[in-house]
């Protein structure tokens, strides 16, 4: 697409040399090639990115298989996909299910409740979650429609149930930039903390996933803490 697009500036720049006269034939050829210059470079930085992100998987799998892994499963690769870099909220609601399903939570869809997309339950407690699951290109802003859900959820839910939020943000960011960007607004954060509400983004999701696999972490004990947790967002760091 954005070679076609290069292609008819260049198309541009040479009908306006031929047809314009005066400064204006110089200024729309010049103005052209500035266009074609910004687009490459556009056109490059996508490319790396999807390299990078063809990389990543690519290392995973390998990882994977020379451990021999007996729970290693082909789809583990979308999942790992639709986390880190969802093409549409809905698979990356399907993602997060897979995931907590995997890691031996209960899961629902939450049908007793209009305003949430899962209930999670922390086995061999009576401690749910109401997890609400959005996207975001850059941080979260609590204009977003499932800032507003999660605080119905907050007004509706049940005793032992807390709001949780897990959000996929700066979706177009190398994972090695994931954790020096701010996942909500400074706003937003202070919102949470009143409300008692905890955010988690995918990028940690996916670093306790992996390793409650590994056997590094007791994942419901992790989630114990959630649940303890005042509100804001929620810290990997001590795991």
């Amino acid at each position: 697409m954005l070679a076609l697009l290069q292609l008819l500036i260049a198309v541009f720049a040479i009908y306006s040399a031929l047809k314009f006269d005066g400064e204006i034939r110089l200024l729309i050829p010049l103005g052209c090639l500035i266009s074609m210059f910004i687009v490459s470079r556009v056109d490059r930085q996508k490319s790396e990115k999807t390299t990078a992100r063809k990389t990543f998987l690519k290392s995973e799998l390998d990882r994977v298989r020379e451990k021999e892994d007996a729970r290693f499963k082909e789809q583990d690769f979308f999942t790992i996909e639709s986390l880190l870099w969802p093409k549409s909220e809905l698979l990356l609601v399907d993602a997060v299910h897979s995931v907590f399903r995997e890691l031996g939570f209960k899961v629902s869809t939450g049908i007793h409740y209009g305003s949430v997309d899962r209930i999670v339950r922390i086995p061999d407690t009576q401690k749910s979650f109401g997890v609400e699951i959005l996207m975001s290109e850059r941080d979260v802003a609590g204009t977003h429609p499932k800032i507003n859900r999660a605080l119905q959820f907050e007004k509706e839910k049940r005793e032992n149930e807390k709001t949780l939020i897990i959000g996929s943000t700066h979706i177009h960011r190398p994972l090695s930039e994931r954790d020096q960007v701010n996942n909500v607004s400074p706003e937003l954060i202070d919102f949470f903390a009143r409300h008692s509400i905890v955010f988690i983004p995918t990028y940690h999701l996916y670093q306790f996933w992996q390793r409650a696999k590994e056997g590094e972490v007791d994942i419901f004990g992790v989630f114990q803490r959630i649940y303890s947790h005042p509100g804001g967002i929620f810290s990997p760091k001590g795991f």
